[in-house]
């Protein structure tokens, strides 16, 4: 198995909007889903996690509130804004829109 590959540069926040759509998820849960749906292909540090959290919150695209974790233990959990829920829906279709473009290079033989 090939080693867990770094995220690029720029897909995090959407990575994060994307995962936290559904319902609110506390920051090591977010880490873990992306880690999980990737199957172990994206993993996300803390050290780049939380700036993006704290980046998106400043951004009013996220908000956090305070709860109790799976393991009862206090957490914070991050939902989308209404105004979050519009950028994430603009920043996938760029995303769809750019990796097809990547792609049609990529078939060049």
């Amino acid at each position: 198995m090939s080693k867990p590959t770094d995220l690029v540069q720029g897909t995090l926040d959407l990575l994060i909007l994307k995962t936290i759509a559904l319902e609110p998820v506390h920051g090591w849960g977010i880490a873990q889903r992306i880690r999980q749906v990737s199957k172990e292909v994206l993993q996300v540090n803390q050290g780049a996690l939380y700036p993006a959290l704290h980046r998106l919150e400043q951004s009013g695209w996220i908000r956090a509130k305070w709860g109790e974790s799976d393991s009862n233990r206090r957490a914070k959990f991050y939902a989308l804004t209404p105004a979050g829920r519009k950028y994430l829906e603009q920043e996938e279709a760029n995303w769809l829109r750019l990796s097809a473009a990547i792609g049609l290079v990529l078939e060049i033989s």
